[in-house]
């Protein structure tokens, strides 16, 4: 479990970024963290890997507290985080040289079959000795996951991955996290991707530096002003359904994909 306490976080400058953060995140749970541009939402990641350190308050990733030096390296193979730009971490030619990398770093053994099965969780073993730059935005963003999973942590964190990535490759990367999601991985989204929210368990939102409120996927429907507030796009197909249910059409969505809703749709007026 993830659990963060009355955290407070300022910039160099002595502005508040965060304050007052209260927030428990369970193992298997997959959350997105929405909120206007500059709400302070990539700046929560940073501070939950330890990238950052909380200014007041605490952050413990099961027994390790985020602020404690002694158990970074600890820290570092119970999260994983992966960025909004692809190019910003690959850093070697090959794929497998990038993935081995950070293995080498945790000095983690067995680096080939972990690598083997980190790209097959993400499809891409096929490309496990090619050049990474030859591989198009939304390959080398698996390639990432993938140096992520290859780590074999609890928790994934994912700041905006889909940002940069065509539609195509944006539905590939869509599989993986429902992949993952399946066998148990705990994610937690920063996005304004409805799609993203949509596979979530939990939407949470930070609205003036504190959250503003936290709900379960299944009422999203009674929370769309508030998505909409937060600048989330809602899909032409759930404006469809709120107009369903103001005219008396009520049915239970069970699959909270794009697709999934148009099938539930269908079902109900068939």
């Amino acid at each position: 479990m993830i659990k963060i306490d009355n955290l407070n976080y300022k910039y160099k400058s002595g502005e508040n970024v965060l304050e007052n953060i209260n927030l428990e995140i369970q193992e298997g749970e997959i959350i997105s963290i929405i909120g206007k541009n500059g709400s302070g939402k990539s700046t929560l990641l940073s501070l939950i890997a330890g990238l950052y350190k909380p200014n007041k308050g605490t952050i413990f990733v099961d027994d390790i507290n985020t602020s404690s030096k002694k158990d970074m390296i600890k820290l570092r193979t119970k999260v994983g985080i992966v960025f909004q730009n692809p190019d910003n971490q690959i850093l070697f030619p090959s794929v497998y040289d990038d993935i081995e990398f950070a293995l080498n770093n945790l000095k983690i053994d067995n680096k080939k079959e972990r690598i083997e099965n980190a790209l097959n969780k993400v499809n891409m073993k096929e490309f496990m000795y090619k050049d990474s730059y030859e591989l198009s935005l939304g390959q080398k963003q698996r390639i990432n996951i993938a140096g992520v999973l290859a780590i074999a942590p609890k928790y994934l964190l994912m700041d905006e991955p889909t940002t940069m990535i065509d539609s195509f490759e944006k539905e590939k990367i869509y599989n993986c996290f429902k992949k993952l999601k399946s066998e148990g991985y705990t994610i937690i989204f920063v996005t304004n991707n409805i799609n993203e929210i949509l596979l979530s368990d939990r939407i949470v939102i930070i609205e003036n530096k504190q959250i503003k409120k936290s709900f379960d996927k299944n009422k999203i429907l009674d929370n769309i002003g508030l998505l909409q507030e937060s600048e989330i796009r809602i899909p032409d197909i759930i404006q469809i359904v709120l107009k369903l249910k103001e005219k008396g059409v009520n049915f239970e969505i069970t699959d909270w994909t794009i697709d999934g809703i148009i099938n539930d749709i269908v079902n109900k007026l068939s």
